[in-house]
């Protein structure tokens, strides 16, 4: 073999090589934005089965309040067909929706001071607040990982093994609007 071969086999080695890398690291990075989200299932699935045991306990207590129960409720049904359906743009819809509601509820509950103080209310908001608190932070790290995921198969040359292997993006998990706007408490009371 003449020292051109050993060139040739080494440049062709190192494109290989240089392939394999790039290929895992985009498996590494579909596999962290699946990760991400298998943890936000975890903890919708943790605070769906919560939802019932609250309105259950809220209504002992709230007799004239059955719409916001209701509305509650109805968000709870939004956000599981919607995780269902694997559909992220109806889900951040219904979690929307569904925060308004939780908000809205725990702010009516406020004019009930034996609600208030049950014991049980106290433990399942304090459950689905926390709940609700690691919800956002994992939304935070899933957007992260599908932003990342998303830019890297976007970049040459990630770009010719994306589209080789059929590596695709992913949406980010955003919500609805009357998530990110102020909740007017008066209004509940009016």
């Amino acid at each position: 073999m003449q020292i051109n071969d050993f060139i040739v086999w080494g440049l062709l080695a190192t494109v290989v090589v240089y392939l394999i890398i790039i290929y895992n690291h985009l498996v590494a990075l579909k596999h962290s934005v699946s990760k991400a989200w298998a943890n936000i299932d975890v903890l919708l699935k943790q605070r769906h089965d919560e939802l019932p045991k609250l309105v259950e306990t809220c209504k002992q207590y709230m007799q004239y309040e059955q719409e916001t129960l209701e509305q509650v409720m109805d968000a709870r049904r939004s956000v599981s067909d919607a995780q269902q359906q694997g559909d992220l743009g109806a889900l951040g819809q219904a979690e929307g929706a569904l925060r308004l509601g939780l908000g809205g509820l725990f702010a009516v509950a406020e004019a009930y001071p034996d609600l208030k103080a049950d014991d049980t209310f106290q433990h399942l908001q304090a459950r689905i607040t926390g709940l609700e608190n690691a919800i956002a932070d994992r939304r935070e790290f899933y957007n992260d990982s599908v932003n990342i995921n998303n830019v890297r198969i976007e970049q040459f040359p990630d770009l010719l093994i994306a589209r080789l292997f059929d590596f695709n993006a992913h949406d980010l998990l955003e919500f609805a609007d009357p998530e990110l706007s102020d909740l007017n408490i008066k209004t509940l009371f009016d």
